[in-house]
């Protein structure tokens, strides 16, 4: 079974910088791409940023220039760097990971998420 393991929370001050990882682990045959996403009391689950394997990245338009985004394809890792960080990035941030099993299927996996806290 796959496996989503988090890395790096706590709480920091605004305009502060915070770095989380995320490691897959499991039956992975191939992982197709990795990212985060945030969740808000009150709002839908959505999109912070993405990477392929390939090294192709997809930001949300409120973290673009202030995050990055990177992948170790060998360890299975997603590493998002956070800068210049706001109150309004607080959030229960969660890793997800598109992942083949086999050579032909793909599927979706969670981390169960973890609390980013902005706060002065």
């Amino acid at each position: 079974q796959v496996q989503l393991v988090e890395s790096g929370v706590g709480l920091v001050q605004p305009v502060g910088s915070l770095g989380l990882y995320c490691a897959a682990s499991g039956s992975i045959f191939s992982i197709n791409a990795m990212g985060w996403y945030r969740t808000i009391p009150g709002k839908e689950r959505e999109l912070v940023a993405t990477i392929t394997s390939g090294g192709s990245t997809n930001y949300a338009d409120f973290v673009k220039c202030r995050f990055n985004i990177s992948i170790a394809r060998a360890k299975n890792t997603v590493y998002l760097q956070m800068n210049s960080l706001k109150t309004e990035d607080t959030a229960g941030d969660s890793c997800n990971v598109k992942a083949r099993k086999t050579t032909t299927n793909q599927n979706t996996y969670w981390s169960q998420g973890t609390q980013v806290t902005v706060s002065s």
